[in-house]
């Protein structure tokens, strides 16, 4: 199959179609890791709501997606950053997203993020507001029978002013959660707005803090996720966590080394990623399951450059070319995003994501991606 695809300077060149898509499996219920694919929302295009506005959800297409996903026997991290969340998803938005994924998948392994985010950065005064806003939406999800992430916090990091403040807030918002919760270790190159988090500048010194606030709170973390695309950075805390406290890997750039590990051990998943990589991730983790490294690695580590492509900086605009995947692959009907977000990419990464993904057996339904393509193509004026 050919289509004409324009590089950096316009000038269309003949690209043939060389991937197989890859025939997906079930992760089976045993898996010897955990992992999460935190999910995408789909948009409402025929709302009137302005895009940078109240979230305007397809809540069909969205709900379509979380059962192709717990079908894989993926565990989904919902209303988290790549739904959008503080991003276009609102909290009301996001509550109503954890209540219907509760609803229709009762059964799946489903923790949902919660935030701040109903609290603006600027109207934080105290310590005591991050905290009221942490558990208000913790009740609310627990009271509908959902589990806790608990998010980073824009308005901590803007009105902490040393590192006990992290371990203060942190310590009280955990004695709210009802089951272990995991926390959530955002970096900056995701979102600018958490620079300095945990109270410092200074890696070595916000692993302490962070460290602290899960030895004082043992009983009540599951795990962490930490998102700073750094391996070293990961496999450091990973070997310095409690007994029984699990390290769910953040890093979208190194996720194939750090699931499968070392002798000291091995990181869980909470990608981002596996929104677009799900089948990959549950074909590769099933061969992991069986003790197969060697298949476990030839499926996943193809896929890396692809996910460097999507998530390179400015790295909090990955979540356009995960969305654009799903468009390619069938999962919506257009490439619409909440806020006008699928404007934030440049048409050389979608030609680049798009033979990325045709070369590591991603395009499930190649005839339709291309036509798609094309109809992308046509809108930039490069058909």
């Amino acid at each position: 199959m050919i289509i004409n695809l324009p590089d950096n300077s316009g000038r269309l060149e003949k690209y043939a179609l060389a991937g197989q898509p890859l025939q997906a499996g079930r992760l089976p219920a045993d898996s010897c890791r955990t992992v999460f694919s935190a999910a995408h929302v789909v948009a409402n295009p025929f709302s009137g709501n302005d895009p940078a506005g109240s979230a305007s959800v397809d809540w069909e297409a969205t709900m379509a997606f979380r059962h192709h996903l717990d079908d894989l026997g993926l565990g989904i991290a919902e209303a988290m950053d790549t739904a959008q969340r503080g991003m276009g998803l609102d909290w009301p938005g996001a509550l109503e997203l954890v209540s219907r994924t509760r609803s229709e998948l009762p059964d799946a392994l489903v923790f949902n993020g919660a935030g701040t985010d109903q609290l603006d950065p600027q109207d934080a005064r105290s310590l005591d507001d991050v905290c009221r806003a942490y558990v208000e939406q913790i009740e609310a999800i627990q009271k509908i029978g959902g589990r806790i992430i608990l998010m980073a916090s824009r308005a901590l990091a803007r009105i902490a002013s040393s590192p006990q403040d992290y371990v203060s807030v942190y310590g009280k918002v955990l004695a709210a959660c009802d089951k272990p919760a995991i926390l959530h270790w955002l970096g900056e190159m995701f979102d600018p707005a958490l620079a300095g988090y945990w109270g410092s500048a200074s890696f070595e010194q916000c692993l302490e803090t962070a460290l602290a606030v899960i030895e004082e709170n043992r009983s009540r973390v599951d795990g962490i996720k930490i998102s700073l695309l750094d391996k070293d950075k990961e496999i450091l805390m990973r070997r310095r966590l409690p007994e029984g406290v699990k390290m769910y890997t953040g890093d979208d750039f190194n996720y194939p080394e750090l699931i499968e590990g070392d002798a000291e051990g091995y990181s869980h998943a909470l990608l981002g990623i596996f929104d677009p990589l799900a089948s990959a991730a549950s074909c590769a983790i099933s061969k992991l399951n069986e003790g197969d490294n060697s298949s476990f690695r030839q499926i996943l580590d193809p896929t890396v450059p692809l996910a460097r492509q999507i998530f390179r900086p400015p790295t909090q605009f990955y979540k356009t070319g995960v969305v654009f995947l799903a468009w390619l692959n069938g999962f919506q009907n257009h490439f619409v995003m909440l806020n006008g977000a699928q404007a934030m990419r440049p048409l050389p990464d979608f030609v680049s994501i798009f033979k990325l993904a045709d070369g590591c057996g991603l395009l499930r339904d190649p005839e339709l991606a291309v036509a798609r393509m094309r109809r992308l193509l046509a809108l930039y004026g490069a058909d």
